[in-house]
């Protein structure tokens, strides 16, 4: 993929915010469980961060999905994994549909402060029964006059504390599972809207993540995104973005624990030499360094797809795959170099594991990548 100045300003922008907006708050919010959404969309939406590949008149730069890719590979130099989370949430997983398929209406009502940083927004798929298994879930979204009334529950929401609208996958009938679904725009004032008390996760501290409940909530049918009963269609489109967005997120992550243990194990003594001496570490260290360069090539191909009109799902699901894998082994064997002090709540390898653990569980399991891949190959029934 070739990149142009603009490319390469968009990553001086990211890189300069995330450097002086970011990380020097992230301890705090990681001590604290959240961090302040409002304040940092805003910031980043005035710098025009939160609409990069979205149309201009809704306030984004109508740029190509390269662009965004860019500033997503940046994102990942955060010293957590929560941040760039919500904002790959608020850019590639909640807002695609609604800028693609929303009318002018709702798209001028909440994608243009979406973008703008005014609002933080939901996805609202999984549910307690139905992770990976986006056609069971039961969240039910029946017509009454010219509303919807809404009833269920989401779980593993992020952003969800202090989100001013979830976009909702619901039924709004009971036909047949991959056609009896809709996007539904949800403001989160709503009458019947309530979530959990923020939920206790292993990492992505300062993400808040919540369970979310609708009695009876009721909006109008106008906050339905493009056509009944294509929800599910919508939302594995998403998936794409989502996936594409999950895997360059990792990359300067991943990057950040090679380039930590290098300096940790350089300083480090043991037996009378520099612990990176030792051939066993130097070795895998670069081995390492060299499969996040296949993962940073497989996001840039599947970008180029993506950005030329093909349909990126299969290399979008190899990306997906193979940072799944990547973070689980690439910050746990950089901590067994550290020895003991990779044990260290504090370290920032160990850190690493804790956060990008969920690589391989949310946006579709490592195990869900392999089934679309085997059916894509003819492998396996369709």
């Amino acid at each position: 993929m070739l990149f142009t100045e603009e490319h390469n300003e968009i990553r001086r922008t990211v890189a300069h915010f995330v450097e002086k907006e970011i990380n020097p708050h992230v301890d705090q919010w990681e001590e604290e469980g959240i961090f302040p959404a409002h304040e940092v969309f805003k910031k980043a939406g005035d710098l025009g961060l939160l609409g990069i590949s979205k149309p201009v008149e809704y306030g984004g730069m109508g740029l190509d999905y390269s662009y965004n890719m860019v500033a997503l590979e940046e994102w990942g130099q955060t010293h957590c994994g929560s941040i760039p989370m919500a904002v790959g949430v608020q850019t590639d997983m909640a807002t695609p549909a609604l800028a693609r398929f929303g009318s002018d209406e709702l798209r001028q009502q909440f994608l243009t402060p979406a973008i703008a940083g005014d609002m933080v927004c939901s996805i609202g798929v999984s549910e307690p029964h139905a992770g990976s298994d986006v056609a069971a879930i039961k969240t039910a979204a029946r017509k009454r006059g010219d509303d919807y009334v809404i009833n269920g529950t989401k779980m593993w929401i992020t952003n969800s504390t202090q989100a001013d609208f979830i976009v909702l996958l619901a039924n709004p009938s009971d036909d047949q599972k991959h056609v009896n679904k809709s996007l539904i725009l949800v403001p989160t004032d709503a009458p019947g809207f309530s979530h959990s008390p923020r939920l206790n996760k292993l990492g992505m501290r300062s993400s808040d993540t919540a369970q979310l409940f609708f009695e009876d909530v009721v909006v109008p049918q106008s906050h339905l995104i493009g056509e009944e009963g294509m929800g599910f269609t919508y939302q594995m489109m998403q998936f794409q973005e989502e996936r594409m967005a999950g895997a360059v997120m990792t990359i300067k992550a991943l990057e950040q624990c090679i380039t930590n243990t290098i300096d940790y194990t350089s300083q480090r003594q043991a037996f009378g030499k520099p612990l990176i001496d030792n051939q066993i570490i130097h070795m895998r260290l670069a081995e390492m360094q060299m499969e996040i360069e296949a993962l940073r090539a497989l996001c840039y191909k599947a970008c180029e797809m993506y950005v030329n009109g093909e349909d990126p799902t299969l290399l979008a699901s190899y990306a997906k795959l193979k940072c799944g894998q990547l973070t689980r082994t690439v910050p746990s064997d950089c901590l067994q170099f550290w020895g003991g002090m990779g044990y260290m709540w504090d370290n920032p390898v160990s850190r690493a594991m804790r956060d990008m653990r969920l690589t391989s569980i949310g946006g579709g399991a490592d195990e869900v990548m392999l089934s679309i891949i085997g059916k894509r190959l003819g492998v396996m029934a369709k």
